[in-house]
């Protein structure tokens, strides 16, 4: 590795040791509940790498719900090591994997699908009944290594920061498959709610990298801003009584092509559909601040709108995601910190602080900052 190397947050590639330090809860509860350990260091199986880690992405389900104990859809025993989607340099390989290299850089997807069911056969790994997401059906990367399967590493571009790969990593790939199942086309108008999110932020940029007209949403005047700023043509709040009627005046009376509202509250969720285009679709891919909304049947099917629900990337999602990167796609990363003040970056998500992507960075010194 070079200065630039490091300077981009890659580390040098080290022996890799029979024990490793990690972030690790042993009870549920508040983000003091995660306190640094040494525990042994991961062997890859067959079809496996081991990548020792350089940067991890933090989400409020993955990481912040499931710390507290509250994670609606899956069950964790402390103690557990959190951490999806990373990135970091190849380490060791399992047997049988020729598909990566030590020494290569590389961000990891972290939903693990069986990969021979009839839905990954047709490459809708998403849809795969015995999914698991890294982090938390299995140990996760707030850790010095993780070892993760071959397919679901990625080459990372040279210029990349690993921050960087690490915050694209994921939520990337869920925004690249949403607005590939909503059927995005250039000049098409793009509504995200809740666009200061890490995925809202994602998907948001992603759309306008591919040739969208962009209307974004926040509560926060200071988001809408830095939304503004960040080259959304219209940034509004979704709760205002003129929201529907604004961005009807925006599309010249048009509505939107696709909206993705992945935050579940009623109230939005009508004001979602609201301004949907004839033939328009609504994308979600969760339910943060509710569950269960009301949808009109009759305008449904007479407006010919669709409702898609994207539970997460898939393979192709994952390469036309880094193949765009290669176009200059980048996402957007509020910021870092280091490892060893992992509870500090909860806190930070959980004052609800962030634009984008908050990652943690895991280099030599991080862990002792």
């Amino acid at each position: 590795m070079n200065s630039t190397d490091t300077e981009l947050g890659w580390p040098d590639l080290l022996p890799v040791p029979e024990t490793m330090r990690a972030m690790v809860f042993h009870r549920f509860g508040p983000p003091e509940v995660l306190e640094r350990a040494t525990i042994d260091t991961p062997r890859p199986r067959p079809g496996e790498v081991l990548v020792q880690v350089a940067a991890v992405g933090i989400g409020r389900l993955l990481d912040l719900t499931a710390r507290a104990g509250n994670h609606p859809y899956a069950k964790i025993q402390p103690p557990h090591v959190l951490g999806a989607d990373h990135a970091g340099v190849v380490a060791a390989l399992g047997a049988g994997v020729d598909s990566v290299r030590v020494g290569e850089r590389v961000a990891v997807f972290p939903a693990v699908a069986c990969g021979s069911c009839a839905f990954c056969v047709e490459g809708r790994e998403e849809v795969c009944p015995d999914l698991e997401v890294i982090g938390t059906h299995r140990p996760g990367a707030y850790a010095q290594y993780c070892a993760v399967p071959a397919r679901n590493v990625h080459r990372v571009p040279q210029d990349i920061p690993a921050s960087m790969a690490a915050s694209l990593a994921l939520v990337g790939a869920v925004a690249a498959n949403q607005l590939s199942q909503a059927g995005l086309r250039p000049g098409h108008w793009v509504l995200v709610q809740g666009a200061a999110s890490a995925l809202g932020s994602t998907t948001a940029v992603y759309a306008q990298h591919l040739g969208a007209r962009i209307i974004a949403t926040s509560r926060s005047a200071e988001k809408r801003e830095a939304l503004a700023a960040a080259g959304s043509e219209l940034v509004l709040d979704a709760t205002d009584p003129d929201f529907v009627k604004r961005v009807r005046e925006a599309t010249g009376g048009h509505g939107v092509d696709i909206a993705v509202d992945n935050l579940g509250d009623p109230a939005i969720w009508d004001a979602t559909l609201d301004t949907l285009a004839h033939g328009g679709t609504v994308v979600t891919s969760g339910a943060f601040l509710g569950g269960k909304v009301q949808v009109d049947l009759r305008r449904l099917y007479s407006a010919c709108h669709r409702i898609i629900g994207v539970r997460t990337g898939n393979a192709a999602a994952v390469n036309a995601l880094w193949t765009e990167v290669e176009h200059g796609f980048r996402a957007v990363v509020d910021r870092t910190f280091p490892i060893a003040r992992a509870a500090d970056a909860h806190r930070y998500m959980e004052d609800d602080n962030n634009l984008g992507r908050v990652a943690l960075t895991l280099g030599p010194g991080d862990w002792d900052a």
